[in-house]
Parts: structure tokens; C-alpha cells; sequence
């Protein structure tokens, strides 16, 4: 009996018992009951992260282009190296399951569905040097790059 003084009988269904009744006390399964309702889930990461260079080179492109609604993030199959980043101009709302991040500065990015996994964490820069100009992502699920940069695997 527990601390309430009060017990639960149940029937022991496995081990040399099985068919006996036993006492647990009420706290205890209470306590259990708890832990079994509680979700084990752990914070998803952002499927991305834009920053905000990348955000205002962006907003630049889609005013260029009024009838765009956002850009569509995904990656290819092409490279040596297996993968390569797509962006393209989204010009209607894109089908259910794409993901969405809003941006500050009223830009919609969304993640091709097929493309999350890949993708999932990753941090979208734009970089203008002398020599070029263009959105650099740094993927935490990288596993490997080829000599030029253009593609990636995970």
C-alpha cells in the first residue's frame, strides 16, 4: 500500500504469477500513467534558416517579379557528388506539404517536400565578392562536397 493508505489490485499477466492478483499503490500508478502520457517528442529544428542578406537579396529578386508569390527551395540530382540546390519562383501557392518560412521582411520561402530531409537545419546566405555573387547554404547534414562547390551529398 502506498502513502494514501489505498491500493490497486490488477492481475499479474506475466512471469511465474501470472493469473495472481497484485497491490501497487495509487501514486505509483498514477505516476506511471503520467509518464506513459507524456510525449517523448524533442524540438524539430527549422527546416530553414535564411538570414538576413539573403533575405533582402530575395525581396529584391521577387519584386523584380510581381506575379512571384515566394521562392520554392529544393534540391536535384545532378553534380558529381550526387545533390544540387534548386530556387525557383513560386507563382501560386504551392501544393499542401511544402514548408513554409516566413521571413521578416513579408518574403515566403518553401521547402519542397522531397528536398526536407536534405535540407532540414540548414542555413541559406547570400554572398557578393568581387569575383561572383550568389546564395551560399550551409547544410549540417553534409557528408561530403565536390572540388567546385556545385553539389553535395548527405
Amino acid at each position: 500500500m502506498g502513502a494514501s493508505g489505498r491500493a490497486i489490485a490488477s492481475v499479474v499477466r506475466t512471469g511465474p504469477w501470472v493469473g495472481r492478483p497484485h497491490r501497487r499503490s495509487l501514486a505509483a500508478a498514477a505516476a506511471q500513467a503520467a509518464a506513459a502520457a507524456a510525449p517523448r517528442r524533442r524540438a524539430l529544428p527549422a527546416p530553414l534558416t535564411v538570414t538576413p542578406t539573403a533575405a533582402e537579396r530575395l525581396r529584391g529578386l521577387l519584386d523584380s517579379k510581381p506575379d512571384a508569390r515566394g521562392v520554392v527551395v529544393g534540391v536535384r540530382r545532378r553534380g558529381c557528388n550526387g545533390l544540387s540546390y534548386t530556387l525557383n519562383y513560386a507563382e501560386e501557392a504551392p501544393p499542401k506539404g511544402h514548408e513554409k518560412v516566413k521571413l521578416n521582411n513579408g518574403v515566403a520561402v518553401y521547402v519542397d517536400p522531397p528536398a526536407l530531409f536534405h535540407v532540414v537545419g540548414t542555413v541559406m546566405d547570400y554572398e557578393e565578392t568581387q569575383l561572383s555573387s550568389g546564395f551560399i547554404f550551409t547544410n549540417p547534414n553534409e557528408k561530403g562536397r565536390c572540388g567546385c562547390g556545385e553539389s553535395f551529398n548527405t
